[in-house]
């Protein structure tokens, strides 16, 4: 019984990765992060049809270029403590991506959408 329940334990307190696909309408960008303890690591592939860019927003409201990610395309970038990886649609269509995302992955960390700002 002991042997169960410490497994159980482990099994909660140590995080898994999560993967994911996600859509992203034209005008919007997706928010990934910003109020987790740690670093987290996430791999993106392009699988839709229109190049996505991806900013990091540190915690003191600073954004950072990261990159732009063309249909096909891979990358994989790290956030510190307390950042957000800013997904953006570049087109007018529907951006599709898959994620793996390691690091804290903690329930602190926050994911939604929010509209681009002209």
């Amino acid at each position: 019984m002991r042997t169960f329940l410490l497994i159980a334990l482990l099994a909660v307190a140590i995080p898994a990765d999560i993967t994911s696909q996600t859509v992203i309408d034209a005008g919007k960008q997706f928010v990934l992060g910003g109020s987790q303890r740690g670093a987290f690591r996430v791999a993106a592939h392009n699988v839709g049809p229109v190049p996505v860019s991806v900013a990091e927003r540190a915690p003191n409201g600073t954004l950072t270029e990261r990159g732009r990610l063309e249909p096909g395309g891979r990358a994989t970038l790290d956030f510190g403590r307390g950042a957000a990886a800013l997904v953006r649609n570049l087109g007018e269509r529907q951006a599709k991506l898959d994620f793996k995302i390691s690091g804290d992955v903690s329930f602190g960390m926050g994911m939604g959408y929010e509209g681009l700002k002209k």
